[in-house]
């Protein structure tokens, strides 16, 4: 297994008028010339979790920071004017706090960032400001929302959260 000391969170830049199946991103990927989706997790909408990339392999999601992330994307980003903006479903949310609380205790010491906060820092002050942001990308403030990283478990169904555990127990036999 490789080294993992990153966790790229990514929206897929959809109107929250328009779905994206899991599916149809990869045929975005693959029309891009990458190899099969580049990011190894998919959100949809309803907080469903698909595996689209086997966490050996090495990510497509951020040039330079791919050989030691993982990356995870949810569907939306955009509002229906196809402007930047968090429109995450509470079943969104849920899932993927769960997901970033288990991959943290699978790869600790994990940093979990938005692909923004991967942005060059073009002033040299040592930090990532929004006027220095390449992209939008994932359309809401990572850092905030992950800041306490002891604070994972989510207060959800525990239909979501046998659906985040089964997805590594998938993971683990292949």
């Amino acid at each position: 297994m490789r080294k993992i000391n990153l966790i790229v969170i990514h929206c897929s830049a959809t109107r929250a008028d328009r779905s994206l199946t899991a599916g149809d991103l990869e045929q975005q990927h693959r029309r891009r010339g990458f190899n099969g989706t580049g990011y190894h997790y998919y959100i949809r909408k309803d907080g469903t979790l698909h595996l689209t990339r086997l966490l050996e392999r090495v990510g497509a999601h951020a040039k330079g920071f791919n050989a030691h992330s993982i990356g995870i994307c949810y569907e939306g980003g955009l509002d229906c004017r196809g402007r930047p903006a968090d429109i995450r479903t509470p079943a969104q949310r849920s899932t993927l706090r769960q997901l970033v609380g288990q991959l943290q205790e699978r790869f600790p010491g994990c940093r979990v960032c938005g692909h923004r906060d991967l942005s060059p820092d073009r002033n040299g002050n040592g930090e990532i400001e929004p006027e220095e942001w390449i992209k939008q990308c994932p359309c809401f403030d990572v850092a905030k929302e992950f800041k306490d990283s002891g604070a994972f478990t989510a207060q959800t169904e525990d239909t979501e959260g046998h659906r985040v555990k089964q997805l590594f127990k998938e993971t683990e036999r292949r």
